[in-house]
């Protein structure tokens, strides 16, 4: 029988622990707070405990379980109900459920409410209270069990699953498929488990998919989203065996991420944290803004400099990875009292003549051939022309021209051999002689020239792991957190400095190192006419004003073309690039209006609500149709832009929302074009007339009071 153990409301998001009085395991149900569920007899469902954890040597899970998923183990369906304690500050809420295993082992779950918030934080504890080791094989971060609690039986055509997927240059593809497509409906006998178990094995969490999933139920309009914070080797797991389905997730398991953790008696483990949300209403695009809304504080923690959104000038595309002072200066004649705020040294500072950026990092030598005079001089030209200046460093990988390449006894190894991919090797974040060369290399650089700003890229993954420790998974789990406390140590070290977040552009977009920065390279997509698209995906992610958005100018780009590059970057933070010291006073004029319009709308980026229309995209490479966005904030204030594709229509329209009156009060694009307020039953849209393909135009509005 399953009753009630306890029930909390947490803003408009109800949590209900749920008791099995035979098994005492206990499950977490997450509902729309006011929302009436079923009598649980009204399913064919078995409790699903909120806690799932795998020991070595204890029976796994059957109904062909093996190789598929590890969950609901006799690890896990052991666990039985210890004791539950309420934490409470003026901040926040805590939850802890503590579970006890038959040989004297605990599990603590903790579920955290920030007051005001739209979503929780969850995770899980491990504490070996037995006489012997204990080898952990899955400790998930979270588990929520009865979904959808509303629709009797197997709720089937009812359920949906959203993922969001990633390749290099065309992050952020959602992807939704029903239950029954991706066959988790339960079979006639109820024998056989359902997974679809997914996620990432590597130091690029962003790798082929994020760490986040949704889960729709389309007959009552009700959303579960949950996103895992991790820099590492992840998993996500949709399960089903009756008519309730269950969703877990946090780090890659022994099966899915080559992992395992001894821990010794008395010893514990916590896994990394998960941000949960539920909803009624708003679609998958508003619970996923609720997640997201998790790194709100995060940034607004971060430096002064930074709350204002400030624009970038970034000269990777101007110089191509071969900076030096001369054409620094040149280009610093052009840009300066244009509105930029840094100015970024790329990649290539540190190279030798004849010798390509992307494989000499490692050794961060000062070129003395593209720096003669030093680089503090550069800096000083930077400072002088009122920017910020930054610099870039690859810090965890090595590239086979340094002569930090063949330093092996510092680099990470799998199976004794050093860990070499094309063109790198791997620094042993764990290693203090990797530590005490990094803090002189890196933080010496930041202090030694003033510094202000640091992009951290990352260019290649380690894959399932590496030696070091009782398994690869292990020892990869442990090198990131030796890089994140490296990170930390330069934000120690140089007070304010501005964090960029870079992985072959967007590959390292996870909550957890996001928390850590200020923004992050949203794709390598610099001069594709997809940026929009990426970018307009990303919003589902990360926030905006941390989605570092890249409009690169070339001296042949028409005004068209440059109005699109430059609307781009309305969907985040404004990054500019390219043949600038080429550009005629028509097209700086362009850059000018566009770099004016940026910072009219920089607090609706910062804080606001987006909303998605147009035409689903098929090939990113060979798009149609167009994409509009609509962002508006608290205040009544709002941007709408609108990026055509293909000419399928003359007119495009998109719905403003409330029932109050909007009015255009500023616009963007280039020549003569028509943007125009449609009023119809007491709605509004906003509409622009298509004048040719490949454009784009932006307005701003405000509602009448």
């Amino acid at each position: 029988m399953v009753t009630m153990l306890k029930k909390y409301t947490f803003g408009d998001m109800e949590c209900r622990y749920l008791l099995d009085s035979e098994s005492r395991n206990v499950e977490l149900l997450l509902i729309p707070a006011g929302m009436e569920i079923l009598d649980w007899e009204q399913k064919k469902q078995a409790a699903d405990s909120l806690i799932q954890v795998k020991k070595a040597g204890d029976v796994y899970p059957g109904g062909y379980a093996g190789g598929n998923t590890m969950r609901q183990s006799v690890t896990t369906t052991q666990l039985a109900y210890d004791e539950q304690c309420v934490e409470e500050n003026e901040r926040q809420i805590a939850v802890h459920t503590w579970m006890k295993g038959s040989d004297g082992c605990r599990a603590r779950h903790c579920l955290v409410w920030h007051k005001g918030g739209r979503y929780l934080e969850c995770y899980t504890e491990f504490v070996n209270d037995g006489t012997e080791t204990v080898s952990l094989e899955m400790l998930s971060s979270f588990s929520l069990g009865g979904i959808t609690p509303f629709t009797a039986g197997d709720a089937h055509d009812s359920l949906m699953v959203h993922r969001i997927r990633s390749v290099w240059s065309m992050e952020g593809r959602l992807e939704s498929r029903t239950m029954e497509e991706l066959q988790l409906e339960p079979s006639w006998a109820g024998h056989a488990v359902r997974s679809e178990r997914f996620g990432q094995a590597g130091s690029m969490p962003v790798n082929h998919y994020f760490p986040w999933l949704v889960i729709e139920d389309n007959r009552n309009d009700v959303f579960w989203g949950a996103q895992i914070m991790h820099n590492a080797s992840w998993q996500m797991e949709v399960y089903r065996k009756d008519d309730g389905v269950s969703i877990s997730g946090g780090l890659a398991d022994r099966e899915f991420g080559h992992w395992m953790k001894n821990l010794e008696p008395g010893e514990f483990f916590l896994s990394p944290m998960a941000i949960l949300s539920v909803a009624r209403g708003g679609g998958v695009d508003g619970i996923a803004q609720r997640m997201t809304s998790a790194l709100e504080a995060y940034v607004d923690a971060g430096p002064e400099c930074e709350q204002g959104l400030p624009i970038v000038f970034n000269e990777y595309c101007t110089t191509w990875g071969c900076p030096s002072h001369e054409n620094i200066r040149s280009i610093l004649d052009v840009v300066k009292d244009r509105g930029f705020s840094y100015f970024v040294i790329d990649c290539g500072w540190y190279k030798k003549e004849g010798i390509p950026w992307d494989i000499m990092m490692g050794d961060y030598d000062v070129s003395k051939e593209l720096f003669p005079e030093g680089l503090d001089k550069t800096v000083q030209a930077i400072k002088d022309a009122n920017m910020k200046a930054g610099i870039w460093f690859e810090i965890e990988n090595v590239g086979e021209a340094a002569k930090q390449y063949h330093n092996t006894a510092h680099l990470l190894k799998r199976d004794g051999r050093v860990l070499t991919t094309t063109m790198r090797r791997f620094f042993d974040m764990r290693d203090p002689w990797v530590e005490e060369y990094l803090t002189d290399k890196v933080i010496g650089t930041l202090l030694r020239y003033g510094f202000e700003y640091m992009k951290i890229d990352y260019n290649d993954t380690i894959g399932i792991g590496c030696d070091g420790s009782e398994s690869l998974g292990e020892g990869l789990r442990q090198n990131m957190c030796a890089s994140l406390a490296f990170i930390e140590k330069v934000k120690r070290s140089v007070p304010g400095i501005v964090l960029e977040n870079c992985a072959s552009g967007g590959h390292r977009l996870e909550p957890l190192l996001m928390s850590k920065m200020s923004m992050a390279s949203f794709s390598d997509a610099h001069e594709c006419e997809e940026i929009p698209v990426i970018a307009a995906n990303l919003h589902r992610v990360i926030l905006p004003r941390q989605s570092q958005i890249w409009a690169v100018i070339r001296k042949e780009d028409s005004l068209k073309r440059i109005a699109y590059s430059v609307a781009n970057t309305f969907l985040g933070r404004m990054c500019i690039s390219g043949d600038v010291t080429m550009l005629d006073d028509k097209q700086w004029g362009i850059i000018d209006a566009g770099i004016a319009f940026y910072q009219k709308i920089a607090d609706i980026i910062k804080r606001g609500t987006t909303f998605f229309y147009g035409t689903r995209p098929g090939s990113y490479r060979n798009l149609k149709g167009w994409q509009g966005i609509v962002r508006v904030s608290e205040n009544g204030r709002a941007y709408a832009l609108f990026h055509i594709f293909t000419r399928q229509d003359d007119v495009v329209r998109m719905p403003l929302p409330g029932q109050g009156k909007w009015r255009i009060t500023d616009s963007y694009s280039y020549g003569e074009y028509e943007v125009f307020i449609e009023e119809k039953d007491k709605e509004s849209q906003i509409c622009y007339r298509i004048r040719e393909e490949k454009e784009a135009a932006a307005v701003i509005l405000e509602q009448e009071r």
